[in-house]
């Protein structure tokens, strides 16, 4: 599969994700906690790097950049989805009580303090209302992060084996 090719079906994967949220939040019902809205910000992320990636086609030295960039959403989403996983499995006892919603937190706080408070997490991210085979929402995307991940750093690493001139 070409790079081209290959870049625009992650970012139709990414868009097909947004949209699956979408649907579970505006037809289902179910409304994001702020670790959720984090997740789609770093899916929207990766799916801006791999539309640009897939659109210039570039050579070499220009893949190597691209799936450079896709990395850091990707290592966000990593970071947001296993911290939202790890708050799904903690006792009943040790989950933090409910905050307040991250429009509130945007508007009142400074986007430092916004982001801490996220991080630590809330009783609304802790709440499992949808599974699939056995598995949450977050812990899907955490697959999905985790073999983008995988995949990016399996290109970069080959490229660099093959030792563009200027890398």
């Amino acid at each position: 599969m070409s790079y081209r090719t290959s870049r625009l079906l992650l970012f139709f994967v990414c868009h097909e994700m947004l949209m699956a949220a979408y649907y579970f939040q505006f037809v289902d019902g179910l409304e994001p906690c702020p670790l959720c809205i984090f997740q789609r910000l770093a899916v929207i992320g990766m799916g801006l790097v791999f539309l640009l990636a897939g659109l210039h086609n570039p050579g070499p030295g220009g893949q190597q950049i691209y799936d450079s960039l896709a990395l850091v959403p990707t290592l966000f989403g990593v970071t947001v989805a296993a911290r939202h996983v790890w708050l799904q499995h903690l006792p009943a006892d040790q989950v933090p009580s409910c905050g307040p919603g991250l429009n509130y937190m945007l508007e009142t706080l400074p986007i430092s303090d916004t982001i801490a408070r996220v991080f630590r997490g809330s009783g609304d991210c802790a709440e499992v209302s949808w599974r699939l085979w056995g598995l949450s929402m977050p812990e899907w995307t955490l697959l999905f992060f985790l073999a983008a991940t995988a995949m990016l750093g399996l290109a970069i690493w080959r490229r660099r084996r093959s030792r563009a001139p200027w890398l």
